[in-house]
């Protein structure tokens, strides 16, 4: 067997759902008629390397794929990709954190109710 130990393994559904991505970003540039040179050109890069993109590479720069989804019109959909007002259980770890109670502070500076 020849492998690198110093080479991560990545999880199962990490690989299957880079590899997934790079689909998608193949299959949007063909269906707007991108040439994979014309694709390559706009991101700045080889060739080789928008076929690593489109197969999923998980060593590529994020941000040739951020490229890729700018060129794609679909950056905004990426930069939304973890919404961090609708991640329920970050908010719910917040919300036990919360202190029981707040502890009344003698200062002349702190917010006065009436």
């Amino acid at each position: 067997m020849n492998y690198n130990s110093n080479k991560p393994v990545l999880p199962l559904p990490v690989r299957r759902a880079l590899t997934q991505l790079g689909r998608d970003v193949g299959l949007a540039r063909r269906r707007r008629r991108i040439s994979t040179q014309s694709m390559a050109e706009r991101l700045q890069v080889s060739t080789a390397t928008l076929r690593r993109l489109e197969r999923g590479d998980p060593s590529l720069a994020m941000g040739t794929l951020a490229k890729a989804l700018l060129v794609l019109n679909a950056l905004q959909r990426f930069s939304h990709l973890l919404d961090t007002g609708a991640d329920d259980l970050g908010l719910q770890l917040m919300d036990e954190a919360l202190p029981k109670r707040i502890s009344r502070k003698s200062s002349s500076r702190g917010p006065q109710t009436l």
